[in-house]
């Protein structure tokens, strides 16, 4: 016989283990999922990136330009060359019998140039994004006061969060490239990456403000500091570690969209790296190559075949690599002022 105090069977109850059980498998399936997604890209990818022979890793695909892949027939031998390859040979062997030959756009070389335009791109975006989201989320936080306009402004600011990408991309035309004249440039990458993510930038920076609590701001002010004293030296430092957590997954939008930066900053073909100009304004002024884009591109506006498959897991692997080192980086060091600042 049953005791009082028996677990017994109940609808609350029953209803109870059937979420947890729905929960728990969405939860491991999404994880299964994620794995079987970067684990196909690592493992594909990694083919391409590393090989089995010193120095183990592709040289010539991490940093060389991208080339058209001829692949030959010359007197019985099936050669895979890069274009310079290619001319080089053919100068040298003019009298060769060629039986078979077949070009593949963007299937030699490697992505050096689009690596190099991702990081900058990254790089400069969040730059001007931290630096205007801030100073917003300053403001709003420690110098405004509470109203139905700034109310309205902050729920603006929460609505620019749902604007699709391709918007911000046709802004940034029609702003930068158009009506300021900077053409399809770095500049007008950076200025509409940076638009994109600053609603998420300005909402996180003011959250992690006002977790601070008020006694640090109350005691520097009664020991005479100014308004800017104590939001520099008692505000921000505790603040930082919330304020970079935003900029980690704005790394990974900024980084991974494609339509921005299709209309405003990427090239599909640049001859130039972007420090081969005459004079420093160049630099600023002049589109770059972007694995987004360069993998979009690769993989639906050109023929497939074996030969871009490869490029295109490649471009995906070091894809993946870049935004992780750069996430990485904020998470340092916001594990080091989180260290540094506690309270």
């Amino acid at each position: 016989m049953e005791h009082a105090f028996s677990n017994r069977p109940t609808k609350a109850k029953t209803t109870q283990n059937i979420a947890f059980w729905i929960m728990r498998s969405m939860t491991y399936t999404i994880v299964i999922l994620a794995t079987l997604i970067f684990g196909t890209i690592f493992i594909k990818g990694g083919s391409t990136v590393f090989q089995t022979s010193f120095p183990f890793v592709n040289t010539t695909f991490l940093f060389s330009k991208p080339e058209t892949l001829h692949v030959v027939t010359s007197d019985g031998n099936k050669l895979q060359m890069g274009d310079k390859e290619w001319r080089a040979y053919s100068e040298k062997n003019p009298e060769a019998v060629i039986e078979d030959h077949k070009t593949y756009v963007y299937s030699a070389g490697g992505i050096f140039p689009c690596i190099v335009g991702t990081v900058l791109l990254v790089l400069g975006s969040m730059t001007i994004a931290l630096t205007l989201g801030v100073m917003s989320a300053i403001y709003l936080s420690e110098y405004s006061k509470h109203g139905l306009f700034i109310e309205w402004v902050r729920i603006s600011i929460a609505n620019l969060a749902g604007v699709p990408s391709i918007v911000f991309g046709l802004f940034g035309y029609g702003i930068f490239v158009i009506f300021f004249g900077w053409n399809v440039s770095l500049l007008s990458g950076w200025f509409t990456l940076a638009f994109m993510v600053l609603p998420v930038i300005i909402t996180s920076s003011e959250e992690a403000m006002r977790a601070v609590p008020k006694g640090f701001r109350e005691g520097s002010l009664a020991l005479g500091a100014t308004k800017w004293q104590t939001i520099t030296g008692n505000v921000l430092p505790y603040a930082i570690p919330g304020i970079l957590t935003s900029s980690v997954l704005s790394i990974s939008r900024v980084a991974g969209e494609t339509a921005p930066i299709m209309f405003t900053a990427a090239y599909v073909v640049r001859d130039e790296l972007p420090w081969e100009v005459s004079k420093l304004s160049d630099f600023f002024l002049q589109g770059v190559q972007a694995l987004p884009y360069h993998i979009y591109v690769v993989s639906s506006k050109i023929p497939q075949n074996e030969y871009t498959a490869r490029v295109q897991w490649g471009g995906a692997f070091v894809f993946l690599v870049v935004v992780l080192a750069i996430a990485m980086t904020s998470v340092v060091m916001r594990s080091k002022m989180r260290q540094k600042y506690r309270w």
